[in-house]
């Protein structure tokens, strides 16, 4: 019998190649040829699995964002009788990619945004991983502060807490802030948002 390929494990087995040389040398630095190698794949496989470049980058910052959200759903899996605003904020420092483990990610995150200013698959790609963050924020703020019934004030406040956190992500990596001024500047702001939607909360007895 022939062979069965796993075309999907193949797939990532690529984007992690793609990944490996992104954070060593930029995507400039990703080439077929590279790819093929540090994959350990022929590059008539790599061919197969992607009709193009756009293509193969396509999937592979798809692969990183589909990796942050569900660490992410673990953290927030591993507890579940914690708070939501306690999730929230464990969420947004994941998101943020502050801890030393999560510096070689942080590198390819950026690459690829960088890379999404001129690419509209690469940004299209991006713009799925972004609004899955947000719905997930915007539901913890949601489930934190009973405000169903106001959806526009948990969707305006997990808008800017994404900026913030993807922002901060830069700041480290370039060495303006350090993970512990980027954790205080993330949990100020979180402090902020509880009593922002806490007083929108409040009925007005005037």
């Amino acid at each position: 019998m022939p062979r069965q390929v796993d075309h999907e494990g193949r797939r990532r087995l690529i984007a992690e190649a793609i990944c490996r040389i992104a954070d060593q040398r930029g995507l400039e630095g990703v080439t077929l040829r590279d790819v093929a190698a540090v994959a350990q794949v022929s590059m008539g496989a790599v061919q197969r699995c992607f009709r193009s470049k756009d293509e193969m980058l396509s999937f592979a910052v798809g692969y990183v964002g589909e990796r942050i959200t569900e660490r992410v759903r673990a953290r927030l899996g591993s507890s579940p009788a914690r708070s939501p605003a306690t999730s929230l904020g464990h969420a947004a420092t994941e998101v943020a990619l502050l801890r030393e483990e999560h510096r070689a990610e942080a590198r390819v995150w950026l690459a690829f945004v960088a890379q999404a200013a001129v690419s509209e698959p690469l940004a299209e790609t991006l713009r799925v991983s972004y609004a899955a963050l947000q719905d997930l924020f915007a539901r913890l703020i949601t489930e934190a502060t009973q405000s169903a019934a106001a959806p526009p004030g948990p969707r305006r406040e997990a808008q800017a807490l994404l900026a913030l956190a993807d922002g901060l992500t830069s700041h480290v990596l370039l060495g303006h802030l350090t993970p512990e001024e980027a954790d205080e500047v993330l949990h100020t702001h979180l402090a902020g948002l509880w009593e922002r939607l806490d007083t929108t909360a409040r009925p007005n007895t005037d």
